[in-house]
Formats: C-alpha cells, sequence, structure tokens
C-alpha cells in the first residue's frame, strides 16, 4: 500500500509531548503586573473635585496634564522645600463629564501659563484602560482554560466522548517480527496463515476460502500474547489499529458503543486492515452476570457482536483479541462468524525456554561458561515474560557486581529472586528459628528423596526470601510431564509434609511454617477426589464446576453441583489421603533420623546446599522405603 497511516498518539512506547507549561505562567504573569500597574498608577492621583483642579490651572500650577473621556489628571510644578531642594510634584485627577470641561480646563491652563509650556497627553484614552482591565484578562483566562484542557488530554470535548481511542500504527512504525516470538511455533504457524491471506488474498479466493473474520489468542498471563499481536503487524503491511478492551467502557451509558462503531467505521476506511483488542474480558463478560441489566458494558458488547458478523457486515476487517480468562467470555463472541479460529499460546516447554532465553539473550553480554540449556531446565513452568524477567535480574546483578559479563550464577540468582522474591535481612531471624527452618526443609527433601515419583532434590536454602518464605527445598523434574498416576501425586503430597513431619519427630511439636505446604497439599487431595475421579468413595465421576470461580467473580451464588452428603464424602477422603501421607512421612523420617541430623547440619553451616552434596550426604546406610 502506498498510504501508510500514521500513529495518532505517536510511535509505540514514546510518550506523548506535553505542552510546557512556561507560556501561560509568562502570560499570567503579564496581567497580573498589567493590574498592579493600573492600581498602583490610579493611586498616584488622589482625587480632588474639579473646581479645585480648575483654580490650579487658573493660578499656573500646572505643568503636565493627562486628558481621558472622563477624567482629567494633572501633575503641578515642583516646589521649594526649606532645604532649597525641589519637592515631589504633587499629582491630583477629577472626573469630568462632557467636553466643555476639557475646553474650559485647557483654556485656564494656556492663559495662566506660557503657550507650549504645559504637555497635553491624550493617549491615555479610550484603548489603554480598555484592554488591561477588560481584553487582557479575557485573552489570558481564555488562554489557560485552554491550555489545561490540552493538559487532560484527548479526549478533549464533550463530543468527543464516543470517538474511539485506538492507536494506528503502520508497518514502519512496528519493530517486531515472527522471528521475535519464541517458544509459541504452533501459535506462529496459525497467524502465519492470516498475513499470508492478507498479503496475497487472491490465492485463498481461487479456491473459494474465506479470510478469518476473528482470531482470538487465549493463554496464561506473560506467555506473549501481546507480542505475538505485535508480531502480526509487523508482518502483514496493513494498517494496524491496536487497544485495550478497557477503553470502550466509560462511566457514561452509551459511550463505549459509540466508541465501538466509530472504530469499526475507521477500519472500513482503511481496508484491509487489523483490529487488536488486548484484554477482551473487561469488554466480553458474559451477559446477564451483572445484577444490573443492561449496563454500559453489555450495550458495548452488543455493539462489538453486531459489527463483528451483524446485518451489515463487515468485510476486510480481521479482529484478534487476547485474553487469558476464557471461561467468562459470552458464548455469542466464541461462535465461529466471529471469532472464527482459537488459538492457545500455550506455557513453553523446555525446548521453547531456551529459544526464549536466546532472544533476550541477544542484547545480553553472557559468558561463556553461561549454558542456557541448563537454565531453561532449571525453570519449569515459567513463561515468556519469567524468561525475560530472569535475564534483566541477572544483567542487573552482574553489574551491580561490577563484572564484565553474565555468569551462571547471577542467572541462578535471578531465578531464585523471580521464584522466591529478594532475600531478607539476617537480623530478624534469631538462631532458634534458622534451626526450626532447617529441620523443616531437610525434611522435605529427605522424604522426596526416599518416595518413588518424586522429582529430584535440586537445592535446599534456609536463606529467607519474599514476603514469608523462611527457607525452599527445590525439586527439579528431569523431563516435563502433562500426565500425572495418581502414586505420583500421592508422592508429591508427601514431600509437601516432609517438613511438618520432621518438626513432629524431632521437637515434638509443630509450627506455622507449614501453612503453605497444606494449603497445597489439600489442593492436590481435593483434584484427586473432585476432578480426577482418584478415589474409591466418591467414585469415577467429576465434582467440581468449572464455572463456580466465574459466578463468585459475577457476585452471584453458585449451586453446588452435589449434595451435601457427597460433600461430607469429600471432605472425609481428602482429610484421610492427606493423614496417610503425614503418617507415611513421619514414618520415614523416624527411620532415617541419622540422615535428617547430618543434613540439617550442613545446611545450617553453608545456608544452601546443592544437588550434588545432597545426593553425597545421602550415602549412609539408610532403612528401606515405606
Amino acid at each position: 500500500m502506498n498510504d501508510e497511516p500514521k500513529a495518532r498518539r505517536g510511535k509505540p512506547g514514546e510518550e506523548p509531548k506535553k505542552p510546557k507549561i512556561g507560556l501561560p505562567l509568562i502570560l499570567l504573569l503579564v496581567l497580573m503586573v498589567a493590574i498592579v500597574g493600573q492600581f498602583l498608577q490610579e493611586q498616584q492621583y488622589p482625587a480632588k473635585p474639579i473646581s479645585e483642579i480648575m483654580t490650579m490651572a487658573a493660578e499656573g500650577k500646572v505643568e503636565k496634564a493627562v486628558i481621558t473621556p472622563d477624567q482629567i489628571k494633572v501633575v503641578l510644578r515642583a516646589e521649594k522645600g526649606e532645604d532649597g531642594k525641589d519637592k515631589e510634584p504633587a499629582r491630583w485627577s477629577a472626573q469630568i463629564n462632557g467636553d466643555k470641561a476639557k475646553e474650559r480646563f485647557q483654556a485656564a491652563v494656556e492663559d495662566a501659563t506660557p503657550r507650549g509650556s504645559v504637555t497635553f497627553d491624550n493617549s491615555g484614552g479610550l484603548f489603554g484602560p480598555f484592554f488591561f482591565m477588560w481584553i487582557l484578562p479575557i485573552v489570558l483566562v481564555a488562554g489557560l482554560f485552554w491550555f489545561l484542557m490540552r493538559r487532560m488530554g484527548p479526549p478533549q470535548g464533550v463530543m468527543n466522548f464516543g470517538k474511539s481511542k485506538a492507536k494506528i500504527y503502520a508497518e514502519k512504525e512496528v519493530h517486531v517480527t515472527f522471528a521475535d516470538v519464541a517458544g509459541a511455533d504452533e501459535a506462529v504457524e496459525e497467524v502465519k496463515e492470516i498475513v499470508e491471506f492478507l498479503r496475497e488474498p487472491k490465492k485463498f479466493q481461487a479456491l473459494g476460502a474465506r479470510i478469518p473474520k476473528g482470531v482470538l489468542l487465549l493463554g496464561a498471563p506473560g506467555t506473549g500474547k501481546t507480542l505475538l499481536a505485535r508480531a502480526i503487524a509487523g508482518e502483514a503491511g496493513v494498517p494496524f489499529f491496536s487497544l485495550s478492551g478497557s477503553d470502550f467502557v466509560e462511566m457514561f451509558v452509551g459511550v463505549g458503543a459509540s466508541r465501538v462503531r466509530d472504530l469499526f467505521r475507521q477500519a472500513e476506511q482503511q481496508s484491509p486492515c487489523i483490529v487488536f483488542i488486548d484484554e477482551l474480558d473487561a469488554l466480553g463478560k458474559t451477559r446477564g452476570s451483572s445484577p444490573i441489566s443492561n449496563d454500559e458494558r453489555e450495550q458495548t458488547l452488543n455493539a462489538l457482536l453486531v459489527e463483528m458478523d451483524g446485518f451489515d457486515a463487515n468485510s476486510g476487517v480481521i479482529i484478534i483479541s487476547a485474553t487469558n480468562r476464557p471461561e467468562i467470555l459470552d458464548p455469542a463472541l466464541l461462535r465461529p462468524g466471529r471469532f472464527d479460529r482459537q488459538i492457545v499460546v500455550d506455557r513453553p516447554d523446555v525446548f521453547g525456554r531456551r529459544k526464549i532465553l536466546d532472544v533476550h539473550a541477544r542484547k545480553v553480554k553472557l559468558d561463556p561458561t553461561v549454558d542456557l540449556s541448563t537454565i531453561a531446565k532449571r525453570t519449569p513452568g515459567f513463561v515468556g515474560a519469567d524468561l525475560a524477567n530472569v535475564v534483566n535480574e541477572a544483567a542487573l546483578l552482574a553489574a551491580r557486581k561490577n563484572q564484565k559479563s553474565v555468569m551462571s550464577a547471577d542467572l541462578e540468582e535471578a531465578i531464585d529472586r523471580v521464584m522466591t522474591g529478594l532475600k531478607k535481612q539476617r537480623r530478624g531471624i534469631t538462631a532458634r528459628e534458622k534451626e526450626i527452618v532447617a529441620t523443616h526443609e531437610t525434611g522435605h527433601a529427605l522424604v522426596g528423596y526416599f518416595t518413588p515419583g518424586t522429582d529430584p532434590v535440586h537445592r535446599i536454602s534456609v536463606i529467607p526470601r519474599g514476603v514469608s518464605t523462611g527457607g525452599s527445598t527445590m525439586f527439579l523434574p528431569e523431563e516435563e510431564r502433562m500426565v500425572y498416576t495418581r502414586d505420583e501425586l500421592v508422592a508429591r503430597i508427601m514431600a509437601l509434609l516432609g517438613g511438618r513431619a520432621a518438626e513432629r519427630v524431632v521437637y515434638g511439636h509443630l509450627s506455622t511454617g507449614a501453612s503453605n505446604d497444606l494449603e497445597v497439599a489439600s489442593r492436590i487431595a481435593r483434584h484427586m477426589v473432585t476432578r480426577y475421579g482418584m478415589s474409591e468413595r466418591v467414585g469415577p465421576v467429576s465434582l467440581e464446576d468449572e464455572g463456580a470461580q466465574f459466578l463468585r467473580d459475577s457476585m452471584v451464588k453458585p449451586d453446588r453441583a452435589h449434595s451435601e452428603s457427597t460433600q461430607n464424602v469429600i471432605d472425609e477422603e481428602v482429610r484421610e489421603i492427606v493423614s496417610r501421607c503425614e503418617v507415611r512421612a513421619v514414618d520415614l523420617v523416624t527411620r532415617n533420623r541419622e540422615l535428617l541430623e547430618r543434613v540439617r547440619g550442613v545446611l545450617m553451616e553453608k545456608e544452601v546446599v546443592e544437588r550434588e552434596e545432597f545426593e553425597r550426604l545421602m550415602t549412609l546406610p539408610v532403612a528401606p522405603a515405606a
């Protein structure tokens, strides 16, 4: 296309230029000086009756006179003081009415003094006081009001509330391509077809194919949905409209629907083009979920549904949206004809994480000894945003240490920061607390080591991090899995309860450090019963209501999908699973108390025990596993 659209608010990432405040301040200062000067000038000429002014003129005392349409101002001749010096000349003013008074005054002055010895100033007539007292204040107040409206930003005025806030980007303004999108190869292949259709529509139209009207990008936060949309903008070579779902919704009813119509009107003029709506859930929540019927959000959603595939359907306008909450979207949005294609941008696997690290490491100077494959294995479950944060944190740590490159230790520390937070100051932890934390974390590692189905121990630490983390035990899987067996879930619960079991065996009492462990263990056990059908008493049924969370979010009380007696059975089964796992964990710790003491002593001394050292410490003969 020859005509490239210009960005309405500047280039992406570029802050809009704000008007400088210097000029309005200067104008305001000028106004104040003018008013104060006019006031002082009035104070220099006290009022006297016109008859006394006439008498002074007849006596020849007037040296200078200023005549205005309604006033005479005179400056008298200086008089000698007692010291022989001239006094400050007196100034007086008098109100007059009509031209006859002026003529009488001038005649009196000319009769009493030689012609030309008195100067008459008629320049301060009508315009001077009128300008300073009326025109200049009005102009300055209007200019200040206009400046404040500009500072508030668009929309500038009531009539612009219904205008779309979309930014329009040209191809040269977006510097992201598909080469910058790593770890989402399947999603990239899906959207490449749309870009190819926009570039060569005749190739598809010859076979009777039509372009998809809408593409919905689904995935967890940080997986790269918005990045993928930017790459589409950079590759497509067509106008690209970008805005957020919250840009439509305002406090005024009808504004959102008007903005939707204005957006599609602009898009039709630029057809073919792409419209990207980020965070669609802010706009497309299921209708009827709000206690207020026909509210502003529903009107906006209705307008969007009509524009996407209504009676007067648009052609050549592709809608791309992104959301991480597809379960709350209105079903009318998800049907074919509106969002024809739903693309899942999933969490990357170990190979995808390696590619993402390669992309972000291009801007960072890494040490040759750094192995990004190891870092990729070390970060299971991380999304693209997490990995970008890890690389950036590692670079900041290296710069803080005045290093010339980023080392592996910096990346390891950055991973710990992202996962559990910053290190806490040591002064807030007593020796007794440190001992309890070391016992707790060693219990996790010990039970996990002797329980088949548990991932290998990667690191044990008693360094406090984050808000409430006294220590941490990290299990690193050898390979990523999507499916877990019942024994593997039980093993994970046992490892979670290992810290609590170690406290019970060593001290004979429990601490509050296991609160999060109990929460995670109970959640796994409840999913085993209600979601995975792993309970013999409950049976192979799914008792979890997928829409319950959405109903809670929408202030509607959810209906339980099962009876009260079934709920009691579920609670009993969850309690029994967790209790059995705790008994087995306590038994393992009791039979391997010697190993527990050995690892705990080293952990208290070094504060961090890595995998190699932990496995070396676990070489003493042990009792057979339960």
